[in-house]
């Protein structure tokens, strides 16, 4: 199966893509490749496992939180998880990238020229603007996120010793041992399967 095939059919039972929505996904996911070799954006790269373990937890995410317009943040954004993603399956809301690396931003910008709802900031977390209506994040120590004060609302993609330390999170259906995690708990909630 292609890259975009996984994707529609690991995301289908939380949410339908668009035709353009894959599109844009297949588009970042080929930058990300050809930038990969020079940049080392991230260690998966085989098209079944960035599709499930990038791109389905990040829509998932974007399927997790509340609908309506939302201002969001995703801290330490790097090769574009779990922002990009949710920027495309949410165009309602503003996404802004926050990556400190000087070079990931670099790539973010080259990746989001298309996508009207994200602001690319190469900043430490900590200088970020706010206020968030919620801060994502992905592959940052959750407490390094959590002491964030731009938001009162996180949602978090972390791995099983995190989600036991946080005490919240539900299991993701890819990876083994990956959760997502809403804080205040609650905050998020699992998509309702499609019937």
């Amino acid at each position: 199966m292609t890259f975009r095939e996984v994707v529609a059919a690991e995301f289908a039972p939380y949410g339908i893509l668009t035709p353009t929505q894959l599109d844009q996904l297949q588009a970042h996911y080929d930058l990300l490749i050809r930038w990969n070799a020079k940049l080392n954006l991230t260690r998966i790269d085989s098209p079944e496992d960035a599709a499930k373990l990038h791109y389905c937890e990040s829509l998932y995410l974007a399927a997790s939180l509340p609908a309506g317009s939302l201002k969001i943040a995703d801290i330490g954004s790097g090769a574009g998880f779990p922002g990009l993603p949710l920027a495309i399956f949410r165009p309602e809301c503003q996404i802004t990238l926050v990556e400190s690396h000087q070079r990931k931003g670099v790539f973010l910008r080259e990746a989001t020229r298309d996508l009207p709802n994200i602001k690319v900031l190469a900043l430490r977390a900590e200088e970020i603007p706010g206020p968030f209506d919620w801060i994502v994040s992905r592959a940052v120590k959750p407490e390094d996120v959590l002491r964030l004060t731009s938001a009162a609302n996180f949602a978090l993609l972390i791995g099983e010793e995190d989600a036991r330390l946080i005490g919240e999170g539900h299991s993701l259906p890819w990876g083994i041992g990956r959760f997502a995690a809403g804080v205040p708990r609650g905050t998020i909630s699992p998509p309702a399967p499609r019937s």
